[in-house]
């Protein structure tokens, strides 16, 4: 089975950073795209950033230039460096990925189960 971790979250002061990692395991084939979810409270779950097997990027525009993907091919892991935090930036944050199972050989979107990211004074 696969299956996505991430790690990383935590409770920052506003301006602060935190770089979360998620590994996904299992029997994979290949993975075409990670990317970063987040949802808040009674909030709908938006897309935060992407990031293609070619190393294509995709951010939201409220992260631009403060956030950064990156990805490990070799480790199947992404990373969210998340810098200049601010408290509109609290959520639940959530790996996904769109990947090619081994067997049997199909495509799959999975999520993690989410790390809490805080920011507070």
């Amino acid at each position: 089975q696969v299956q996505l971790v991430e790690s990383g979250g935590g409770l920052v002061q506003p301006g602060g950073s935190l770089r979360l990692s998620c590994a996904a395991s299992g029997g994979i084939l290949r993975i075409n795209a990670m990317g970063w979810y987040r949802q808040a409270p009674g909030k709908q779950r938006e897309l935060v950033a992407s990031i293609t097997s070619g190393g294509s990027t995709n951010y939201a525009d409220f992260v631009k230039g403060r956030f950064t993907i990156s990805r490990d091919n070799a480790k199947n892991t992404v990373y969210l460096q998340m810098n200049t935090l601010e408290v509109e930036d609290t959520a639940v944050y959530l790996c996904n990925a769109d990947l090619i199972q081994t067997y049997p050989i199909s495509r799959k979107e999975c999520w993690g189960q989410g790390t809490q990211v805080t920011v507070s004074s």
